[in-house]
């Protein structure tokens, strides 16, 4: 196998970053300018209210996420102290849960991003398309 992109693979490599960066970077967008909090404490907020109850571990929290443990750190710091989030000790475990603010926010922050996705995303995928183009999205994403 060769070690360099034939051109066609190439083109195909840049079109698929730039329309998952264009995709991201459009529901980012339209979770701040609706909610005004940035992508990242959309996952933070979703993740607490929608698998902890409105509460996780730090750790659970950040293994969900896939961040490391600094980032995450400095990350709810700054949502503290915008009220979005509290924390507390409790023996040897950290718990992080979302405040009343946060919870409201995330309603209006799924709203919008419901909304960009289908825009950005499903709505792009031609009808006929969209069962070949998932199947293949599955395959990718299962490592398959």
């Amino acid at each position: 196998m060769p070690d360099t992109f034939t051109v066609d693979e190439g083109e195909r490599w840049t079109a698929w970053k730039r329309a998952a960066g264009a995709v991201m970077a459009g529901v980012g967008e339209s979770i701040a300018d609706s909610a005004g909090i940035s992508a990242s404490d959309f996952s933070v907020l979703t993740r607490l209210v929608e698998e902890g109850g409105g509460s996780l571990r730090q750790q659970h929290l950040a293994d969900q996420l896939d961040w490391e443990r600094s980032r995450l750190s400095r990350h709810l710091s700054r949502m503290e102290g915008r009220g979005l989030i509290t924390r507390r000790q409790n023996g040897p475990e950290r718990w992080i849960a979302a405040t009343e603010d946060g919870r409201a926010i995330v309603v209006e922050a799924r709203r919008a991003h419901a909304t960009a996705v289908r825009r950005l995303l499903f709505d792009r995928i031609p009808p006929g398309e969209r069962e070949m183009f998932w199947s293949a999205v599955s395959r990718i994403a299962d490592g398959g």
